[in-house]
């Protein structure tokens, strides 16, 4: 499965879900919020922008936003809200594409990185990431933790969500740390849809070392947007990494 044959029309149709799951306030505001801050008044870039789930509401709070977008349907449904000179985005691989202009601050939201689905591309990013940054700019990575203590010998799988109408399962591949996700949709009918997405997994300690390769300091680390700690417990992280400020 390719990225650009999962991101099609019909999942970027699909991909809003406006008040809930990802969209709902208590998910999207902290991350705008924090964010924000961040940026600390300077440009942000955003790799994989998608629809715009964050750069619209953080572009609403005067922050200029810019993006790098792999899929054109994507794209297509994020200039429904806003046009190409509030936001624009550059078509491309977010460990590769080149956006103009330098930025205080270069984010990757909800599992992106783990798209990339080579150790290669992965530190490829953060050094496409330090290449639009000035000196002391972050780049932010919100990024799950493997969830392999769930794992024990012979089983390949977890069920990481179950609610009314939805499961979420991941299959694993522990030799080369990809995991695929399969996403069930269904109602009170025999009937349910399948959605997959294949990923490659990173330990927090790897993810260090790729921003150590391309320059970066681990700034901070955090259970969630909202700053809570990170603990061995945790399913996820918020991650910040810093270039030295220049001299």
């Amino acid at each position: 499965m390719r990225q650009d044959e999962i991101w099609d029309e019909d999942a970027a149709r699909r991909y809003d879900t406006t008040g809930s799951g990802m969209f709902a306030p208590e998910a999207l505001d902290p991350a705008v919020d924090r964010l924000a801050e961040l940026a600390d008044g300077g440009a942000a870039l955003e790799f994989a922008i998608g629809t715009g789930r964050v750069a619209v509401p953080l572009a609403a709070r005067g922050v200029p936003v810019a993006g790098i977008e792999l899929s054109k349907p994507m794209v297509e449904q994020l200039r429904t809200k806003v046009d190409e000179s509030t936001i624009p985005v550059i078509v491309g691989d977010m460990a590769t594409a080149t956006a103009p202009g330098t930025y205080g601050l270069v984010f990757l939201v909800y599992n992106t990185i783990s798209n990339l689905l080579t150790q290669a591309e992965q530190v490829a990013c953060f050094r496409n990431a330090a290449r639009h940054l000035s000196p002391g700019g972050r780049f932010v990575i919100e990024l799950w933790v493997p969830e392999l203590r769930q794992l024990p010998p012979g089983r390949k799988a977890t069920v990481w969500d179950s609610v009314p109408g939805y499961m979420g399962v991941d299959t694993y591949d522990v030799l080369n740390q990809h995991v695929v996700s399969h996403h069930f949709t269904f109602d009170d009918t025999r009937q349910a849809r399948l959605d997959r997405s294949p990923h490659r997994y990173i330990w927090p300690a790897e993810l260090d070392l790729m921003g150590q390769l391309a320059g970066f300091e681990l700034e901070s680390r955090h259970a969630d947007w909202t700053g809570a700690e990170f603990t061995a417990e945790s399913r996820s992280h918020v991650s910040v990494y810093r270039l030295p400020a220049a001299g």
